[in-house]
């Protein structure tokens, strides 16, 4: 009977850190999956209007009234190759789940912009109002191919507090994959922790791009380098930064990013003891 009982306590041991994992996910999952929600059923509108700017993903027109529309890009999108400011469009799209945005869904060129003849003063820029400018910056921002940022948090199991750096690359594959490779360092009582994270993270579709908040899911190896100490009692000597060991684990991760720079993320790290099971991280992508 205590055979059996020390088999089943070793046994409940194992499983800790996968179940741990697996609870650290389904939190963060509950925790994302509120922000987003179904848009059924879209009214098609369409308008035509001048071009103020565009860009890869964007489009300000000023329609006919006067008034100023904001528009986002959707790999269905049907638009022409290059739109000139000042030509005219005409615009077939949807409500998009933020308001002032708009998804298009076809655009075609009615009068092409014209170039003043020589001799000619250039026409006077079009007074855009600052919420406008500022939403369009906001929505460029998601889609920059390169980024960086900072990040900081805490860990459990060990409990470490972290501070790291990241970058951000992309585009790869399709519009929603990025390449977001990080470094970690975790300080604790007893233990001292370098990570080099190779995560790949993909926005997940129940959020739409020109949404304020969109949620993610990601992935990749990650390179530690842990060192523990027991014996030493002062905690601000306990860590001897000179002997690491090293271990390959496995993240997997789930959080949300504001399209301003801010994120919020859930990780955990399977496959490689004695690194964290849980980590709670907040940041900052420029």
């Amino acid at each position: 009977m205590r055979l059996r009982l020390q088999e089943v306590v070793m046994e409940a041991n194992k499983l800790h850190r996968p179940r741990t994992a697996s609870w650290a996910l389904t939190v963060a999952f509950g925790f994302c999956l509120p922000f987003a929600t179904a848009q059924e059923h879209p009214v098609r509108e369409e308008m035509t209007g001048t071009v103020i700017s565009a860009s890869i993903n964007t489009l300000v027109l000023r329609t006919d009234d006067n008034q100023f529309r904001v528009f986002v890009f959707e790999s269905y999108t049907q638009k022409p190759k290059s739109m000139s400011t000042g030509s005219v469009v005409r615009v077939i799209s949807i409500p998009g789940r933020e308001p002032g945005v708009r998804v298009a869904e076809q655009i075609t060129v009615v009068k092409p912009a014209v170039a003043p003849k020589a001799g000619e003063p250039a026409p006077e820029p079009e007074v855009v109002p600052q919420e406008v400018r500022a939403l369009e910056s906001d929505l460029k921002r998601q889609v920059k191919r390169f980024g960086a940022g900072v990040r900081m948090g805490t860990a459990l199991d060990p409990e470490l507090f972290m501070l790291g750096i990241q970058a951000r690359m992309g585009p790869i594959f399709t519009r929603d994959l990025w390449f977001r490779p990080n470094l970690e360092i975790g300080f604790g009582e007893v233990t001292g922790m370098i990570g080099v994270n190779l995560e790949f993270v993909y926005r997940l579709p129940i959020s739409a791009r020109e949404g304020k908040w969109s949620t993610y899911f990601g992935a990749g190896p990650a390179l530690n380098f842990t060192n523990q100490d027991f014996e030493r009692e002062d905690a601000n000597t306990s860590i001897h930064w000179g002997d690491f060991s090293y271990k390959t684990g496995f993240n997997i991760l789930m959080g949300m990013q504001h399209r301003k720079g801010p994120f919020v993320e859930v990780k955990t790290s399977i496959y490689s003891e004695p690194s964290p099971v849980l980590r709670l991280i907040a940041g900052y992508t420029f």
